[in-house]
C-alpha cells in the first residue's frame, strides 16, 4: 500500500487542506490496451477500496487529533523554555531530550520532577519554575500509543 497526499476537493468531500489518501498498489505489469471493461471494473473497485480506507483513516485521525495538537503545543513550549534556560537558539542548544511519554510513565510527580532535574543538570539557570510548569502542563495527558495496523 502506498500513501499519497493531496488536496483534491472532489475526493476529499469538499474540505480544504492537505489530506492523506491511502491507495492500493496498482496490479499487473505490462499495460497492453486490451480489456477496456475489465480495466474500468478494476478502476471502480480500486476507487471503492480507496474511499473505504480514506473513511477509516479519517475516523482514526479525528480521535487522536486533539491529543496530538496538545502534544505539539507542549513540545513547542518546551523548546522555547529550554532556549530561555540555556540562553541560546534551538540549533545551538545542548543535547537535551525530554521524553513526555517517559514522564507520563513515572509513578508520581516526585519521580517526574527527579527525571527532569537529572535531564537539566547541566543548566546553569534555575529550573524549578520550568519543572513545576511542565508537570502542571502534562497533568491529565495520555501517553501516545503507536498507530495500530489493521488488516483488511
Amino acid at each position: 500500500m502506498s500513501v499519497a497526499t493531496g488536496g483534491s476537493e472532489a475526493a476529499a468531500g469538499g474540505g480544504g487542506g492537505g489530506r492523506v489518501f491511502f491507495q492500493s498498489p496498482r496490479g499487473g505489469g505490462g499495460g497492453g490496451g486490451g480489456g477496456g471493461s475489465s480495466r474500468e471494473e478494476a478502476v471502480a473497485a480500486a476507487a471503492q477500496v480507496q474511499q473505504r480506507r480514506h473513511q477509516q483513516g479519517k475516523v482514526t485521525v479525528k480521535y487522536d487529533r486533539k491529543e496530538l495538537r496538545k502534544r505539539l503545543v507542549l513540545e513547542e513550549w518546551i523548546v522555547e523554555q529550554l532556549g530561555q534556560l540555556y540562553g541560546c537558539e534551538e540549533e545551538e542548544m545542548p543535547d537535551v531530550e525530554i521524553d513526555i511519554d517517559d514522564l507520563l510513565d513515572a509513578a508520581n510527580e516526585e519521580e517526574r520532577a527527579l527525571k527532569l532535574q537529572e535531564t537539566l543538570v547541566d543548566c546553569y539557570k534555575p529550573t524549578e519554575e520550568f519543572i513545576k510548569e511542565l508537570l502542571t502542563r502534562i497533568r491529565g495527558m495520555r501517553k501516545l500509543s503507536p498507530p495500530q495496523k489493521k488488516s483488511i
